[in-house]
This record gives structure tokens, sequence and C-alpha cells, in this order.
């Protein structure tokens, strides 16, 4: 069967899952109390400047907002700001999406990379020293918040070390800090799928086999073992990449990163509306398209998924 039958039924679910997405995270905004043209601590507006200014934004009705917006997302655009005057969303949104998917981006290899190693050599020598190195470390990876390990990471390499100026963004080197942060998570998971794929295939007839032919130890891990293995964390990878590269809003409040989580925060906080649902829908189709990859992905990798 060829692939284009779960691509299209892939591509229909994820429109339906945007558009539920968009309607709650729209129920929501309008349900928060407040006013988006009132700032905090400042002067009430009048009414009638106050009417102009929901007119001239199209909220001066929620149904309309609600469908005027729909009608926007359908051309690609998404709005304007509240906040950031003369900014329209995909302003904001093409200057600081860069910034959060290169960190994201360089989480994402490192923990791809560490996670394969540390799982191949906790699956290839189970129970050895080895094995429990790494799942002590994988551990640690899944035990300890973001933000202990960016502060961690801060002050070692800022104040103890002084190898990288704190709250500095502007040279390749300040990405590594971030980007280590982010990984651990994924890294740990990454090790632990790769590890119990490994000791499931090392006890695989396909493996013994292998070994019976006299192949060298390492074809029969890394030609043999390792591709069946790699399975689950290909599924993993899907959410595990789209949560990297659309950044921790932790994270980069930590490191003074000007990414897109920073953004997010502050519209929250100004209740800016239009940016709110920018981001989240930015965020959303990133997530669902990683997602729906992986999918195809797998359909492609296992005949059994296509059937």
């Amino acid at each position: 069967m060829h692939l284009w039958r779960p691509i299209t039924i892939r591509l229909i679910q994820s429109l339906v899952v945007l558009w539920a997405i968009y309607t709650v995270t729209f129920l929501m905004v309008v349900a928060v109390p407040g006013n988006p043209f009132q700032r905090e601590g400042g002067r009430a507006l009048p009414p009638m400047v106050e009417a102009g200014l929901r007119q001239r934004y199209g909220m001066d009705s929620n149904l309309r907002f609600y469908f005027d917006y729909l009608r926007r997302l359908v051309r690609g655009d998404l709005g304007v700001s509240l906040e950031y005057r003369n900014w329209t969303c995909n302003q904001i949104i093409a200057d600081a999406l860069p910034v959060s998917m290169t960190v994201g981006g360089l989480a994402v290899c490192i923990a791809a990379v560490a996670g394969l190693a540390l799982g191949v050599a906790g699956g290839v020598w189970r129970g050895g020293v080895i094995d429990r190195v790494a799942m002590g470390l994988t551990a640690i990876g899944v035990s300890v918040p973001a933000f202990v390990t960016g502060a961690i990471l801060l002050v070692a390499l800022s104040v103890v070390v002084p190898l990288l100026p704190a709250g500095r963004w502007e040279s390749p080197a300040d990405l590594w800090r971030p980007a280590l942060t982010l990984s651990l998570l994924p890294m740990a998971y990454i090790a632990r799928l790769t590890r119990l794929g490994m000791i499931d295939a090392m006890a695989s007839d396909f493996v013994r086999t292998a070994r019976a032919k006299g192949l060298p130890e390492r074809g029969v891990v890394f030609r043999h073992a390792l591709p069946n293995a790699l399975l689950p964390v290909l599924s993993y990878l899907g959410p595990a990449a789209a949560w990297a590269m659309t950044g921790s809003f932790v994270v980069e409040r930590v490191f003074n990163i000007p990414g897109l989580g920073v953004h997010f925060v502050n519209a929250v906080l100004n209740r800016d509306q239009m940016l709110i649902l920018a981001v989240v829908l930015v965020y959303s189709t990133i997530i669902v398209a990683f997602n729906a990859l992986v999918d195809v992905a797998y359909a492609w990798v296992d005949p059994r998924v296509r059937a």
C-alpha cells in the first residue's frame, strides 16, 4: 500500500486537532478576567476610546473575533500585537522563533547522540558498571527540573569558572548552556528506550544467528541489534524534538534568550490576546507536524503499520 493514504489521513487529523486547539485556546483567552486595553497601574480608558479600540481590532464581539481571526489564519495572518505597537504577530514570531528553534535543534542533537550512546552501552553491558553509570545519569536527567539545571550551569560556567558571561546572547558559545539544559530530559528517555530495545534485541534469535555466522561483535551490535532497537526511539523523537525546538519558557528566562517563550510569557501578563493565540498555534503546529512526520516515518519503516 502506498504512503499517500496514511499521509492524507494524518493531514486531515492534524487540521482537526489544530482547529480544536484554536477553539479551546480562544475560549480560555476570552474567559480570563481583565481588560487587554487596560495596563496594570495605568489610567482607565474612557469608555468611548475603549469601544473604538475594540472595534478597530475586531474584538467588540467574541463571536466576530473568533471567525475573523480564523479567516486570518487561513490567509497566514496571525494578527497584530496589542502590546508591541506597530508590530504584527507574524513579525514577532519570525524574529523570535529561529532563536528557539536553534537552541532546541542543538538540544535534540545532544540528546540523540548522548542518549543513544548511553542506551547502547547500558544494553550491551547490562548490569555492569557502565550500565549503572548510564542509568544514574538518566535518573538525574529525569529528576532534576530544567530551571535547577540551568541555574547550576549558569553559576558554574559564569561564576565559579568564568568561561561565559551571564545573561548574554551574542556568540554561538552562548547556545551550549541552554541547549545542554534542554537536552537532559529527552536524553534520559532516549537512553532508557534504547537500553530496553537493545536488551530485547541482543536476546533475539537473529542476533544469535549473526553470532553463529562469526560476525564480529561490533557488527552484531550496530548492524543487527541497534536498528531494531531504534523504533521506540523514533516514536519518542517526534514530540521530544517539537518540545525542544519550541523552546522552554523557564530556560529562556534563566539564560535571557530572546526566544518565543519570553514573548508568550509577556503576552499572558499583558493580556495580549492575539499574540497568545498566535504563539499557541505556532507551538501546536510544530508539535502536530512532528508527530505526523513520525507516524508517516513509522509507516515507511514498518509495513505492518501501513496495513
